[in-house]
């Protein structure tokens, strides 16, 4: 038995998303790629099913055929421990760009540093510095 992490995009940026992740973090590599053919329910060439790897954890996105009345929650977050405060930095500021934390980066007392936001895709991260 597995439990995989399974990310669901809506606005054909499932890729774009993955690729960006795996480009983050120094083992992130794709795992695999399905995309969608002529006349199959997805627009040709979107993603399908993909597996890609960040942190030696597997992810799986899809962009979604039809679209729904929900995206992500930040309820349900990626919650990342940093090996250093520049490589913190480094991904909150990646992550941050053009968006609004949730909360800042600072010390909040359970941890050195922390951060939270919500990246281009809606995908909710926490960064923390133990």
């Amino acid at each position: 038995m597995r439990i995989t992490t399974f990310l669901m995009f809506q606005n054909r940026d499932a890729e774009e998303a993955m690729n960006f992740y795996v480009s983050l973090f120094d083992d992130g590599k794709v795992v695999s790629v399905k995309r969608y053919g002529p006349g199959e329910d997805g627009p040709e060439g979107t993603i399908q099913h993909a597996t890609f790897s960040l942190a030696g954890r597997e992810y799986m996105c899809i962009d979604s055929p039809p679209v729904h009345g929900f995206t992500f929650t930040p309820s349900m977050s990626l919650f990342v421990d940093c090996d250093s405060e520049e490589q913190l930095q480094r991904l909150y500021d990646a992550l941050l760009e053009d968006r609004q934390a949730l909360m800042p980066l600072g010390s909040y007392g359970f941890s050195r540093k922390f951060g939270w936001v919500n990246d281009r895709f809606g995908v909710s991260w926490q960064l923390n510095l133990p």
